[in-house]
């Protein structure tokens, strides 16, 4: 089983972001059955803007261990809604070991641990330059990854933008797929194309 929700984390997700998302931003979630309720899980996704952590931690169901920017953790408002939905703050310029570190060691404990395969925010909101991580992640953990699309969060709060264009938010989950069968570099290489593919896809 994975952890269970803190207090505080239930007041954040349905006294603050179900608002937000439901009302502000008529935000529509499809495939939530395709959500292992229990066990270690990769939530991969694209990444269009601040919005994503809070959102997924929201609406997949059971809270999400994100690896987010430190300084992140210092924006009012934004810094205590991340935290209490699960992230931990990662320092600029720390290692990737050491991050993958954590990473495992979350998903070791039962969490759900969510990536998104670029790694930074995408203007385009798609996912253009995948990196390994998700994969490696799930290779050292046997965990299985969650391909999951978020629908117009980089035209709602664009780069370097702090105030909110009032778009419908759609999250679009998809069907689990296996780890990579080992941590060699063509089988990560492998299982993250088809996560590119299914984001992707999802997001048309």
């Amino acid at each position: 089983m994975y952890p269970r929700p803190s207090i505080v984390y239930r007041l954040v997700s349905y006294g603050l972001v179900f608002p937000i998302y439901r009302i502000l931003f008529r935000g529509k979630t499809y495939g939530n059955q395709n959500v292992p309720k229990s066990g270690a899980l990769v939530v991969v996704a694209n990444h269009g803007s601040h919005l994503d952590p809070p959102f997924l931690g929201h609406v997949l169901g059971r809270p999400i261990s994100f690896m987010a920017k430190a300084e992140l953790f210092n924006i009012p408002l934004l810094g205590a809604i991340i935290r209490a939905c699960g992230a931990y703050p990662v320092k600029r310029g720390a290692s990737d070991r050491e991050a993958i570190r954590v990473a495992t060691s979350r998903l070791k404990e039962g969490w759900a641990t969510g990536v998104f395969l670029d790694g930074t925010r995408q203007e385009n909101g798609r996912i253009n330059k995948p990196l390994h991580g998700a994969s490696l992640l799930a290779a050292r953990s046997e965990a299985y990854l969650l391909p999951v699309a978020i629908v117009n969060s980089h035209r709602a709060l664009r780069s370097g933008s702090f105030i909110p264009r009032l778009v419908p938010i759609q999250i679009r989950i998809g069907v689990p797929i296996p780890p990579p069968t080992s941590k060699r570099k063509v089988d990560l290489e492998l299982t993250t194309f088809k996560l590119q593919e299914k984001i992707n896809s999802l997001l048309d």
